[in-house]
């Protein structure tokens, strides 16, 4: 058993093949054009595609993929997880409790069901431990641990006591540095904090514009970090070459984030018309995690998690709702992003047919969960599409996930990078 179990994790480390894979689809979903094509193959050179044609013989040196009886797409993006982290509880003390080294094996194991669910990559936005997602994301690149491509924020950019703060616990100035990384008050100490997370090795910034819904003493609606510390902290990621995102719930904060040039807002659940217009006018994508409040709502309440919580979810969860519908009317930019580790990795996919009950085509939440995420990263053409020099990156279901946008929900197969996972 113990030599199966390290044959399968050389499996996922390894290189791909010399010569490459084919990859023989029952039906391809061109998630560009909405296409579905039969009888197509896809060729990959190392982690990239080489070409996608009609299939014919398998090319020398290459390994025929028999995935003649699913539909292929290419792998899933959730902008919105927290994979290096103990996961939502009635415990609000989980996270002290849970060392960096726990943290890090715990995100080891997410990282390996996310891949199996078929998100291939991932935004990891933040974590209380931090930068222990920088650690994860670099085992996985290293090949020693199974796991999605990472992007990670390395901890939050949060006032005292704010959103971002492990609150109701012990005294916040007892906390454990690593779980105050990102504590600031103020335009120095933001350029600062950014600074510290970028030196750090993260790929980008989290900015807490308003009060959280699942951390104690902040409201969701309220402001909390000023236009001039987000500006701060964006001017400096701006230096660095990368972005900031926000997590915004109340429209005062949604448009303070869009007006410093946030390049995404998490959560949106209360984003009133004018940030609405304001999001589509600038290009920033909205990011609403509109499944998980019904998870909240039932496994919170009877695993008995504190009644603040609950009643702060009870309050965003339809308005949320309601104002992802009216974004998808407006045509303001939408990416897939679930907030897994508030409910259990690997179901991440449960939120599409959530979004198309809430306005969108199962096309429409297929791209935002591939092409667009990858315009969010900043790698259009690269991550989530089927061409020619994108990574090879691909997934089977049985079934059109345009007919029935669940069977997203039930992965056959993956292919990572080149290397199919077993």
């Amino acid at each position: 058993m113990i030599r199966r179990a390290a044959l399968a994790l050389a499996l996922v480390a390894a290189p791909a093949q010399a010569g490459g894979l084919y990859v023989e689809a029952g039906a391809l979903l061109d998630v560009e054009s909405g296409e579905l094509r039969e009888g197509q193959c896809v060729l990959t050179d190392g982690e990239r595609i080489a070409r996608v044609e009609p299939c014919g013989a398998t090319p020398d040196g290459a390994e025929r993929v028999d995935w003649s009886t699913f539909t292929v797409l290419p792998g899933l993006i959730d902008l919105h997880t927290h994979l290096a982290d103990a996961g939502q509880s009635a415990d609000l003390a989980a996270p002290i409790k849970t060392s960096p080294a726990a943290t890090a094996l715990i995100g080891a194991h997410n990282a390996r069901v996310t891949l199996a669910a078929g998100f291939t990559t991932v935004r990891d936005v933040g974590t209380y431990r931090g930068l222990t997602d920088v650690a994860l994301r670099n085992a996985i690149e290293a090949g020693h641990v199974p796991g999605p491509r990472m992007f990670v924020a390395g901890g939050y950019l949060t006032h005292p006591g704010g959103g971002g703060e492990l609150n109701g616990v012990v005294p916040n100035e007892d906390l454990p540095a690593d779980m105050r990384l990102g504590v600031l008050s103020g335009e120095v100490q933001a350029a600062e904090k950014a600074t510290r997370l970028l030196d750090g090795g993260v790929d980008f910034l989290k900015l807490m514009a308003t009060g959280a819904v699942l951390a104690i003493g902040t409201e969701p609606g309220q402001p909390e970090l000023t236009e001039a510390e987000m500006r701060a902290a964006i001017a400096v990621a701006a230096q660095r070459g990368t972005y900031a995102t926000a997590h915004a719930h109340g429209a005062a904060g949604i448009k303070a984030a869009i007006r410093t040039g946030a390049r995404s807002i998490e959560h949106a659940s209360l984003i009133d018309e004018e940030g609405l217009l304001m999001a589509r006018e600038a290009g920033v994508w909205l990011v609403m995690d509109v499944y998980n409040g019904d998870y909240i709502d039932q496994i919170g309440t009877a695993e008995g998690w504190p009644e603040e919580y609950l009643r702060k979810n009870r309050e965003t969860t339809q308005e949320q709702r309601n104002r992802f519908r009216r974004a998808v009317e407006l045509g303001v930019p939408l990416a897939f992003g679930s907030d897994a580790g508030v409910f259990p990795h690997g179901l991440n996919a449960r939120q599409f047919s959530y979004m198309v009950a809430n306005g969108m085509t199962p096309l429409q939440a297929v791209r935002s969960a591939t092409v667009e995420a990858a315009k969010v990263l900043g790698k259009d053409g690269e991550l989530g599409t089927l061409r020619a020099g994108a990574f090879a990156d691909l997934i089977a279901v049985r079934g059109n996930p345009l007919d029935n946008v669940r069977v997203l929900e039930s992965v056959e197969g993956v292919i990572k990078g080149g290397v199919e996972i077993p």
